[in-house]
């Protein structure tokens, strides 16, 4: 019998590769998005679509949830207005969704729940694994109250994993998409220093880690998903440069950012060694598990 799952956020950067892996694979979907039916179809595939949670009250249930929901987090600077869009789109989203869940016939057998590897704060070089404790700022409580949010549904039984990610290399969008333009007009550099770390991952690694923590009944709790070669921000921007073949001489000072961004400079001035030593002992294998063929990959 095809397993049902219910996705949010299926219309975004890493849900809609997601979704079409997922069909391939012989799952039935339900995509919860405010968007149109035949929009969210367009990105999507054939999958069902809902325009609000509370439609799903008292529900037989879905076999799975992975819950990928929320906004840019680097899309505008951190004002008090912009961290409440933030936390809402990803606590209130999900503390929504377990209430939902508890109402339903039959609970899923797993939750999948979106996260980040801001969850440690800033690292320095310390080589950052699932056991690292982490440094308290905006980015770890917002990911610790969003992972909280999931992990309620542990009290009815369900396998919740968390995918604590890294920065995405994908075509067409993420950011990634953000960097190739200055670097392609000859304009690109390091942020600050260049030695903050960059916990980077291949989009196509992100979509085999959600399936793969699905898919394998031992998985749960919190996995860093990132490749396991990180690199700092000074080795990522020569790579890019290299990748597209255009020098890398503009460096980005942290004054500067500092000026422009606010406390959102954070975001690119500080970073975290991460590596993924869970998928790794579970046993999951990298497509792209070095920056270079990652991003010949994207940009070529």
């Amino acid at each position: 019998m095809e397993k049902r799952v219910l996705i949010t956020g299926g219309t975004g950067f890493i849900g809609h590769v997601l979704c079409h892996e997922l069909l391939k694979r012989g799952y039935r979907l339900t995509v919860l998005s405010r968007q149109a039916a035949d929009n969210v179809r367009a990105v999507c595939g054939q999958v069902e679509v809902i325009a609000d949670l509370e439609s799903l009250r008292s529900h037989p249930g879905y076999d799975a949830v992975i819950n990928l929901a929320g906004e840019g987090i680097a899309d505008k600077r951190w004002s008090d207005q912009r961290k409440k869009a933030l936390r809402d789109s990803r606590i209130s989203l999900t503390a929504t969704l377990t209430e939902v869940i508890t109402s339903w016939e039959k609970p899923p057998e797993v939750m999948i729940s979106g996260s980040a590897v801001g969850f440690y704060g800033d690292q320095g070089s310390t080589r950052v694994t699932e056991e690292t404790a982490p440094h308290d700022e905006f980015t770890h409580r917002l990911c610790k109250d969003w992972e909280d949010a999931a992990l309620a549904l542990e009290t009815l039984q369900v396998r919740v994993c968390l995918s604590r990610t890294g920065v995405v290399a994908g075509a067409g969008g993420g950011f990634l998409q953000r960097m190739i333009l200055p670097f392609k007009l000859g304009l690109g550099g390091r942020l600050g220093d260049g030695q903050q770390y960059m916990p980077w991952i291949h989009r196509s690694d992100v979509v085999a880690a959600l399936i793969w923590m699905l898919e394998t009944p031992e998985a749960s709790g919190a996995y860093n998903v990132v490749s396991p070669n990180p690199v700092t921000n000074r080795e990522f921007t020569r790579c890019l440069a290299t990748t597209l073949k255009r020098p890398a001489i503009f460096p980005a000072p942290a004054p500067v950012l500092n000026l422009a961004l606010g406390e959102m400079s954070r975001l690119l001035l500080t970073g975290q060694q991460a590596v993924p030593e869970r998928l790794t002992n579970g046993g999951f294998v990298f497509q792209y598990p070095r920056l270079e063929k990652a991003l010949e990959d994207v940009v070529n």
